[in-house]
């Protein structure tokens, strides 16, 4: 059974209950969250290291959901670590003891279409039109650079074609704009929305590649010229798993984020720091096994797991290319490989976005123009919708057996 379905179900089933969306503030730290809830904190201690990492992936302002019955008892927790999984906190009904897992999001995700006058300006007007304060924060920033909204007269058309996520009937996750429109009497003007959700005037735009015929976005290609001295952990790289917020893992076999890249390569295979930095941790760590932490500059740490053999020491100062360790596959794995995590101020980052060879320049960069993928189709496609306007959807919100906790002011939607 699907774990949302599942909590509506125990909703509709203990009239007494009440759902509560709340959201996680700045400075919460989960083991005072369980606490402040009753929670045993030796719940903390049957959870497995790797998964306490996934703490630190919850996002201050993320809306969560409680179920509590009558007397204040917390039933179950649902706490998203991104837009794919969340963290579960359940009680037993029978031995009223508490579980702890980590499981996919259940959503869906499909297109939805606007067509609404200008009243008084398109932040309020969608709102009034959608009730989706996400969609009207995404309209704002696409219109912030090109469309200047003081100039827009009353009863101006606004048009969008947009997709968003609905969990537990609510907007969740990023609205995703496929293309939006302003029609002033005979005048139309449209934005169109690229693959990586970047707005657009014009329906083609210019992309630059790298020596690969990879497509680069400029803050891409600023954080390779800033980051290009970070080299390798492998001499030779062979990718068997790459950074992903939900991965099925082959010896648990169940859903878990995989916060860094695996490397396979064969055992006592060197390892080598990426760059020059100080080490900060260097021993057992669950099931990591052997491991590596090296601080680097700019808030960066590269973390080495699996290793067979250590060869620094915590405290050691280490350079770019030195040998720091050897692939083993201690801990909890299938056999020899690297598991490498990169953490920027904390919060886990894709490595293969910052990792470069030293064969690999970052000075030769090709720039084309294209045509944004299916720009035309979504043109035609907003000029026969504003022709015969569709009915809007509106976005609503629990109105029985639910309760809004409002939180910090600073942190509610405006």
């Amino acid at each position: 059974m699907r774990p949302i379905v599942l909590f509506l179900i125990i909703v509709a089933s203990l009239g007494a209950a009440r759902v509560v969306e709340t959201r996680w503030l700045e400075g919460e730290v989960f083991t005072k969250y369980l606490e402040e809830r009753k929670v045993p904190v030796s719940l903390i201690n049957s959870i497995d290291d790797l998964d306490k990492q996934f703490f630190s992936e919850i996002q201050i302002g993320m809306k969560f959901y409680e179920l509590f019955s009558r007397d204040g008892t917390l039933l179950q927790a649902l706490i998203p670590i991104g837009e794919e999984m969340q963290i579960q906190i359940a009680r037993d009904e029978k031995s009223g003891k508490y579980s702890f897992d980590i499981i996919p999001i259940e959503f869906t995700n499909r297109e939805y279409k606007v067509v609404t006058k200008i009243k008084t300006n398109p932040y309020d007007d969608i709102i009034k039109a959608t009730g989706n304060r996400r969609l009207a924060n995404k309209i704002n920033h696409f219109f912030k650079k090109y469309i200047n909204c003081r100039k827009l007269k009353r009863d101006d058309t606004l048009a969008i074609i947009y997709k968003q996520k609905k969990r537990l009937s609510k907007p969740f996750g990023t609205t995703e704009v496929d293309i939006a429109m302003i029609e002033t009497g005979k005048k139309r003007r449209f934005i169109y929305s690229d693959e990586t959700g970047s707005p657009f005037v014009d329906s083609s735009k210019i992309v630059t590649y790298d020596s690969k015929g990879r497509a680069l976005t400029a803050q891409e290609i600023k954080k390779i010229k800033r980051a290009h001295r970070f080299g390798m952990p492998l001499r030779h790289i062979r990718i068997s798993s790459r950074f992903t917020y939900k991965r099925w893992h082959p010896i648990l076999h169940r859903y878990r984020p995989h916060l860094g890249v695996d490397f396979a390569a064969r055992r006592g295979t060197p390892l080598l720091a990426v760059n020059s930095g100080k080490v900060i941790f260097s021993g057992w760590k669950g099931g990591y096994g052997k491991v590596v932490k090296i601080k680097h500059r700019n808030g960066y740490v590269s973390l080495y797991a699996h290793q067979s053999r250590i060869r620094v020491k915590r405290g050691e100062r280490v350079k770019k290319g030195q040998i720091i360790g050897y692939v083993g596959s201690t801990g909890r794995s299938t056999g020899p490989h690297l598991h490498f995590g990169l953490y920027k101020n904390g919060k886990a980052i894709n490595p293969l976005k910052v990792l470069k060879k030293k064969s690999q320049g970052v000075s030769k960069f090709i720039t084309k123009k294209i045509e944004i993928k299916g720009s035309r189709k979504k043109k035609a496609k907003i000029i026969k919708m504003v022709k015969y306007p569709p009915k809007n959807y509106k976005w609503e919100f629990f109105k029985l057996n639910y309760t809004l906790v409002d939180e910090k002011e600073r942190y509610l939607d405006k």
